[in-house]
């Protein structure tokens, strides 16, 4: 992901890890033979966070990126009723720091 403020950070890609956690609307129940399309896909979070992501363009910051991932939850599912979104930058960490961000997002 293209991001960052620093000389350091603008011209190379910098590797993030990203968490999701969605609040949606259930079905009433979940019964043993409930359908996926009851649920949330995983493969619609990872979408969110990778390839829905414009390739190419430079978030100049971190929130920029947690903003388009929640816009691009709410905008693919009326059931997304709330989104957080952890980033952490993974070049800066030393040890075991989760140096980075973590964002709330409502559906307005």
């Amino acid at each position: 992901m293209l991001t960052g403020i620093y000389s350091e950070e603008t011209h190379l890609p910098q590797p993030l890890r990203i968490s999701i956690t969605v609040d949606m609307i259930p079905p009433e129940r979940f019964a043993p033979d409930t359908p996926l399309s009851a649920s949330k896909s995983y493969i619609d979070l990872k979408h969110a966070a990778t390839g829905a992501l414009p390739i190419g363009v430079h978030f100049t910051l971190i929130e920029g990126v947690a903003d388009h991932i929640a816009e691009t939850l709410f905008i693919g599912d009326p059931r997304v009723r709330r989104v957080e979104i952890e980033i952490v930058k993974l070049a800066i960490a030393e040890a075991d720091e989760r140096i980075g961000i973590t964002m709330v997002r409502h559906r307005a």
